[in-house]
């Protein structure tokens, strides 16, 4: 699934991929009609104050098809108790609008002040 959309980050160790996957809090996937993975969400969430929607992705024959939304649609229906759903993701055309159209804003553009957001990759 990851090799699918180039994620070679997660793909060099399969391995840790795998325990990745295992230790989140919540997955979600979706298949097509033969019950081929064509999709999956994962959650990372203390299931009180945060989730953060580690991984979203889609493959490529399959986006723009409302899959990418059904999952990430579950996953907040999963977290909508939660005060904070966070995600981190590339600077690629439409993603910004994809992600607003389901209730996100960008760091800088919350009102009255934007907020700062750090990461720190290794």
């Amino acid at each position: 699934m990851y090799e699918s959309v180039s994620w070679s980050a997660y793909t060099k160790d399969p391995e840790l991929l795998v325990r990745a996957i295992r230790n989140s809090a919540f997955v979600v996937t979706a298949r097509n009609d033969a019950g081929d993975l064509i999709g999956l969400a994962r959650a990372v969430s203390d299931d009180a104050t945060i989730c953060f929607l580690q991984d979203i992705l889609v493959r490529p024959g399959f986006q723009k098809d409302g899959v990418g939304r059904a999952l990430l649609t579950r996953v907040l229906e999963k977290y909508r108790h939660v005060r904070q759903t966070v995600l981190i993701t590339d600077d690629e055309p439409g993603q910004r609008a994809f992600y607003e159209e389901l209730g996100f804003t960008e760091g800088s553009n919350f009102s009255p002040e934007p907020i700062r957001v750090f990461a720190q990759f290794r």
